[in-house]
């Protein structure tokens, strides 16, 4: 029984929305804060400073403002714990890696040219006039258009190209079910 396979689909950088919730948390975070210390050494207050002070001293907790500010905050920081949780690239598909390599290499294929590599065998099955495939995570959908040919014998023919094509050129870590749906071309 083979070693089962560990490759995973390598995670985003996210830099860009890390970077700026971290940028607009500290300005908020640090103007409050420098006006805190500025008001409390004795200076004057800034003319935002007491309007805002006021408000949230006022301001009731079922105030539809109140609410609205509370309902963004929680948004922003459920999509950042998303986005922190979750790998992202979403169009690459990982590769099988040697047994041996423990884990340091790594390496991915891109949806579209899978999907172009799988298109091509398909159109080198004997009866295949059109091919259209669509590549998942978890499934190869291929959709192909018969010329001639029994359209029984071209699916058996091109599930099995598909399937060959799949394990020895794409050697993707999971490979994904496949679906084949053949059809008489009307052309």
């Amino acid at each position: 029984m083979p070693a089962k396979d560990h490759s995973r689909r390598p995670w985003s950088a996210r830099r860009i929305p890390a970077c700026l919730a971290a940028a607009l948390t500290l300005l908020a975070a640090g103007s409050l804060l420098f006006e805190a210390i500025w008001v409390r050494t004795g200076h004057r207050a800034t003319a935002w400073w007491p309007t805002l002070t006021a408000e949230l001293a006022t301001r009731p907790l079922g105030n539809l403002w109140v609410l609205t500010g509370a309902a963004v905050a929680a948004a922003l920081g459920l999509w950042l714990v998303i986005l922190a949780l979750t790998p992202g690239l979403r169009h690459q598909l990982p590769l099988r890696v040697p047994a041996d390599d423990h884990g340091h290499m790594r390496a991915v294929l891109e949806r579209k040219g899978a999907a172009l590599l799988l298109r091509d065998a398909a159109m080198r099955v004997p009866g295949v006039s059109t091919a259209r495939v669509r590549v998942r995570r978890r499934r190869v959908t291929v959709r192909a258009g018969v010329g001639f040919r029994d359209t029984a014998d071209v699916k058996d023919d091109l599930t099995d190209t598909l399937r060959r094509e799949e394990r020895d050129q794409l050697s993707l870590a999971r490979p994904p079910r496949l679906r084949v749906r053949v059809r008489r071309s009307t052309k």
